[in-house]
């Protein structure tokens, strides 16, 4: 009989699983022996930057892609760059070690004692398969709960458990296929239509999973056809709109309050793959105005049934973008062209303002070149210098755990060589993920990483002084070199002292890693 490791790596290999990151231990070892020819394994040397390279290059593909991490301590240190996966709803499959099984119960050394339970909630699913002839079918089903619920899955196995024979049942796995269909019905289809094209004056919200999903273009003709303002869902991790296109209002603020004031005067907000909402500063108010509905269509069940406001439907939101854009008439309100970027701040002194830094990006690098973002402080200099046109070309943490950014650029930069992808990363976030250097110096990842060098953590005092905390401690950063710090891993690096400077270094293709470390005036994020 073949074995369990055997069937697993078969089965991995059939579901084009075969880019793995990880940052094995002792208990990982037995599975990784033998991986067929066909499998690349992407070394991070911490398991935060191991899942957020992992994360920005699933999002990239849009397929799951297999994470090896270590027993409860690797996947501790995980944890909290799974939650930006969690809300990007980034189909990852975790797979950890575990002690072997006679030694979990007496609590050995390297023993998870009960594995699933660390990752849950946090994870779509968690499991610790009974015994070692159910790991294929338990491998298996990881892979599809990650599929299908667009969300990690977490397998913990015992290191014994690969080298059992499998059963006879086990191949069954091999030829097993799991698709999802989120069309409405008709008459689901018919009401919502109907609804969408009855409005007097409809607005469209759009989350990052259209994006996510390939919807980018569509989204576009759709909004175009109803001729209303569109806004990107708050807490945006992806741009599912054209940031200059005339239609665009913008991201929702991510408070109760300013949202019901956005939407004052529309009598239908349509939202379509996003949560209604993601709220983070503590703004209270009406959820909507007085005589707007709100219609919401998602295919996560979970946001649909947690809303607190407003009508849901489950589908797939591509399949009603699909019926909407066929069931409406084209708007004659006339459009004029995208709107023009302004001319960029400047600061006193000698320090850059961020907008210098993006409008040099705009005008230095190509139209399709794709964006890591992880400034939180310069966030409104961004979208008032960037003109970002095509799908894929804005990625942010999810659910603002710092540390995605430069994992995730490296992640999105190898799922993607043919495309030019930067980081904008500021200092404060960088430290987080600033091993995934190593990995990018490693395998020659073609990407631009612009730091922005500010001294602090901008946002924690833009939030201080919302709070009535000015005081706090532990804001300022100072003293930290970042172009030493990225030699030191490989990477070769400058300091880019003025706005010349910058766009001469911009203006260059090199062929592998690279940082440009660029000294930047405070800003707040609004």
């Amino acid at each position: 009989m073949p074995s369990v490791r055997r069937i697993a790596h078969e089965f991995l290999e059939r579901q084009g699983l075969t880019t793995v990151f990880g940052n094995p231990g002792s208990n990982e070892l037995p599975f990784l022996t033998g991986l067929p020819d066909g499998f690349r394994y992407v070394l991070g040397l911490h398991e935060g930057a191991v899942v957020g390279m992992a994360d920005g290059y699933a999002q990239a593909t849009g397929r799951p892609v297999l994470v090896n991490l270590h027993a409860a301590s690797g996947s501790g240190n995980a944890m909290g760059a799974l939650t930006n996966a969690v809300a990007s709803r980034t189909p990852l499959v975790v797979v950890a070690g575990q002690q072997v099984r006679p030694a979990i119960g007496p609590e050995a050394n390297l023993a998870n004692v009960d594995a699933p339970a660390l990752m849950r909630p946090l994870v779509g699913w968690a499991a610790e398969p009974a015994c070692a002839q159910d790991v294929p079918r338990a491998l298996a089903q990881a892979v599809f709960e990650a599929r299908l619920q667009r969300r990690p899955s977490y397998l913990s196995v015992p290191y014994d458990d690969w080298a059992a024979d499998a059963d006879e049942n086990a191949s069954a796995v091999l030829d097993r296929r799991v698709e999802r269909a989120g069309v409405p019905a008709a008459e689901q289809g018919h009401r919502l239509a109907e609804a969408v094209a009855g409005a007097r004056r409809p607005a469209l919200v759009l989350g990052g999973d259209i994006d996510a999903a390939g919807r980018f273009d569509d989204a576009v003709r759709l909004a175009e056809r109803l001729g209303g303002p569109v806004w990107a869902a708050p807490s945006l991790f992806r741009l599912p709109f054209p940031n200059r296109h005339p239609l665009f209002r913008g991201v929702l603020p991510a408070g109760i309050e300013p949202i019901r004031q956005a939407f004052e005067g529309h009598d239908l907000v349509l939202v379509l793959g996003a949560p209604v909402f993601r709220y983070h500063e503590h703004l209270p108010g009406r959820y909507l105005p007085a005589g707007t509905r709100l219609i919401q269509v998602t295919e996560d069940a979970s946001a649909a049934a947690r809303a607190p406001v407003g009508e849901a439907l489950v589908a797939d939101p591509g399949a009603v973008i699909e019926l909407l854009a066929k069931a409406l008439d084209a708007s004659e309100a006339p459009r004029d062209g995208y709107r023009p970027v302004p001319a960029p701040r400047s600061a006193e002194g000698p320090r850059l303002h961020p907008e210098e830094v993006f409008a040099a990006l705009r005008d230095t690098l190509p139209a399709d070149t794709a964006y890591v973002v992880e400034s939180t402080s310069t966030n409104s200099s961004w979208w008032r210098q960037m003109d970002l046109r095509r799908p894929g070309s804005y990625y942010f943490p999810a659910a603002g755990g710092l540390g995605f950014g430069l994992p995730g650029a490296v992640g999105v930069a190898m799922a993607q060589p043919g495309r030019p992808v930067v980081g904008v990363i500021g200092d404060g976030s960088a430290n987080y993920g600033v091993t995934a250097l190593w990995t990018a110096a490693q395998h020659r990842v073609p990407l631009t990483v612009v730091l922005l060098r500010n001294g602090t953590y901008g946002a924690l005092r833009w939030f201080g002084g919302l709070l009535g905390v000015p005081d706090a401690p532990g804001l300022d950063i100072p003293g930290l070199d970042f172009t030493r710090i990225a030699e030191g891993y490989g990477v070769p690096a400058v300091h880019a002292d003025g706005v010349e400077e910058l766009r001469a270094v911009l203006a260059e293709r090199p062929d592998g890693p690279r940082l440009v470390q660029v000294d930047t005036a405070l800003t707040t994020p609004s």
